[in-house]
């Protein structure tokens, strides 16, 4: 048998990305293409074709009903966009993906704090702040048929939330957590934080959870880093503190801090990952990368110390949660330049692309002593960076073959990996409304971040049955392009996750055993073992040979049924 874990590049091996692939094509490459007309700050994949992408309330030029939209269906496939209507605001939201297929929205900005002007006239009907919006499964490629479902009178959150997180657990149900319940200057407090949990579909009768470790990671722990573990509990990384966080028996374990004093949560906000799961023992492994190691004791009225020009954190470090990696701790390693607001994207052969924001500075807008423009960072970080998780250290890391864009990517920008294997980015805007001449202007441009495999011939496989279940053998037909090493195979399984904010919520990747046939014709592939390693719901199946990636191909894991509803979801079920 061959699995897919053994071929994972060498620990003796170079982090060279792709060589294969950048001898016979043309490399990276980004491609602009489009426009959202609308700042997507928040972007989430959903067909093989659409990602919904949501802006505020701010005077863009997208209209829907005779006033401006805040929320948008991108095309893929013909960079088109088409105005979906949202009641409340989304402002700094957060989302996922349900067991049955639906996303949904969490959250969002006060209407308080939105002003009526002739280029805005329209603030939505309701507060965002307690918002649930619902995208049901869209069998339009178009995205012209799609709707958004919105009733804040029959569906809202417990607890008011700016600026959470969420992720999908394996009951299927989504876990929303954190946030805060009204603007401050810059950080959260306590007098208005939501330290808490809640579940969608509701659990606990509706009462949300209250977090000794929301509480303790303030005030710099906004947007919390939240990853559902191959166990079925939560790892949670907020301000520099890390948890892990049992949702059965309702019990946090404390992890050694982030190293030297660095800072990774919103307005310090670094990029943090889960990193690929990997049969036969899917040992998990977090990555945190960027941030800041400026203190946080201060308050909101003293925001003045801090500058535009303030260094990022370069510091990239990665713990093992198995007993002797938790007691080793963090291990601490260098990127190239510090790096703030950046984001991370699972490739599907395994490798980490660190992409967005700016080496100085620090994330929300027009609070530090001397902003550019609005922008509380400068110095955009134009070149992204591979980080390679197989490699050893001190070599993890490479830039080779990488391109340079001409776009700032700052604050309120997204990005997601496509089921075409390509890289979707869009927005930035870190001024209040609507500014085309601030230094880092409001941005509507669309570029594509195209890997080396985009162009060459690719391997693709077939019969791959629209649902699967735990630990089923499936065979698919596959053709491999000749010339690739068919002794390097991979096959991932992902979640390509809601981006807001630099942070990548339910993003997962885990690889599959995979046999490949003598006739190299045939590959037999075996799913997930239960719902914890791969929590129920939406995934990508990828196949890569010889770092040649698949197009990405849709299935539903488990039975696409809805998550436990309240009155059923009380008893969180057993592994299955």
């Amino acid at each position: 048998m061959m699995w897919a874990t053994v071929v994972l590049m060498s620990l003796l091996a170079p982090a060279i990305p792709w060589t294969i692939a950048q001898s016979e094509g043309i490399g990276w490459h980004f491609v602009q293409n489009g426009s959202t007309q609308l700042t997507a700050l928040e972007a989430i994949v959903v067909s093989p074709t659409l990602l919904v992408v949501f802006d505020r309330v701010a005077g863009d030029p997208l209209q829907i009903n005779g006033h401006q939209a805040w929320g948008a269906i991108w095309n893929t496939e013909t960079n088109n966009v088409t105005a979906i209507d949202v009641v409340t605001d989304t402002f700094c939201a957060t989302g996922g993906i349900l067991s049955n297929g639906t996303m949904l929205s969490i959250g969002g900005q006060a209407v308080e704090n939105l002003t009526s002007t002739p280029e805005s006239p329209y603030p939505p009907e309701k507060d965002g702040r307690m918002g649930l919006r619902i995208f049901e499964p869209c069998l339009d490629p178009v995205g012209v048929n799609c709707t958004l479902f919105e009733n804040p009178e029959t569906h809202s959150l417990a607890e008011q939330r700016w600026y959470p997180s969420s992720l999908r657990i394996f009951d299927g149900s989504l876990m929303i957590v954190g946030g805060i319940h009204e603007l401050t200057p810059f950080f959260n407090d306590k007098e208005r934080s939501a330290s808490s949990y809640e579940f969608f579909p509701k659990k606990d009768g509706g009462v949300p959870r209250p977090s000794e470790f929301l509480n303790r990671s303030l005030p710099a722990n906004l947007f919390p880093r939240a990853f559902a573990l191959p166990d079925g509990k939560v790892v949670m990384t907020a301000n520099n503190q890390t948890i892990i966080y049992d949702i059965e028996e309702q019990t946090e374990t404390i992890l050694p801090e982030v190293p030297n004093g660095v800072r990774v949560t919103n307005p310090y906000d670094g990029a943090v990952t889960l990193l690929p799961l990997s049969p036969p023992d899917y040992i998990p492994e977090v990555l945190a990368c960027g941030g800041s190691n400026t203190t946080d004791d201060f308050t909101n009225d003293e925001v003045n110390r801090l500058s535009s020009q303030d260094p990022a954190s370069d510091q990239c470090s990665h713990i093992v949660l198995t007993p002797e990696g938790i007691e080793q701790g963090w291990i601490v390693e260098t990127m190239p330049e510090g790096r703030m607001m950046a984001e991370m994207i699972l490739m599907p052969n395994g490798q980490v692309l660190i992409i967005n924001g700016g080496s100085t500075g620090y994330a929300a807008a027009g609070t530090v002593r001397d902003p550019v423009g609005r922008s509380n960072a400068d110095n955009p970080v134009f070149t992204p960076l591979l980080y390679d998780p197989s490699a050893p250290l001190g070599s993890r890391m490479s830039r080779e073959g990488l391109p340079t864009t001409d776009i700032a990517r700052m604050y309120h920008s997204s990005v997601s990996l496509l089921p075409g294997g390509n890289i979707f980015i869009a927005g930035s805007n870190p001024g209040g409304g609507i500014r085309l001449d601030d230094p880092f202007p409001s941005e509507f441009r669309v570029e594509y971040l195209n890997p080396p495999y985009m162009t060459v011939p690719r391997p693709s496989f077939s019969n791959l049955p629209e649902k699967v279940g735990f630990n089923q053998k499936i065979t698919l037909d596959v053709e491999i392009p000749e010339g690739l090493n068919t002794s390097s195979i991979k096959v991932s399984l992902m979640d390509l996750g809601f981006s807001s904010h630099a942070f990548h919520s339910s993003s997962r990747l885990v690889f599959l055993e995979a046999t490949l046939s003598e006739d190299q014709k045939t590959l037999e592939i075996t799913t997930p073992p239960n719902n914890r390693v791969y929590p129920p719901g939406l995934a990508w199946l990828y196949l890569t040979v010889d770092d040649v990636t698949s197009k990405g191909s849709q299935v539903m894991v488990g039975s696409g049924g809805t998550p436990p509803l309240p009155d059923e979801g009380v008893p969180i079920p057993l592994r299955r």
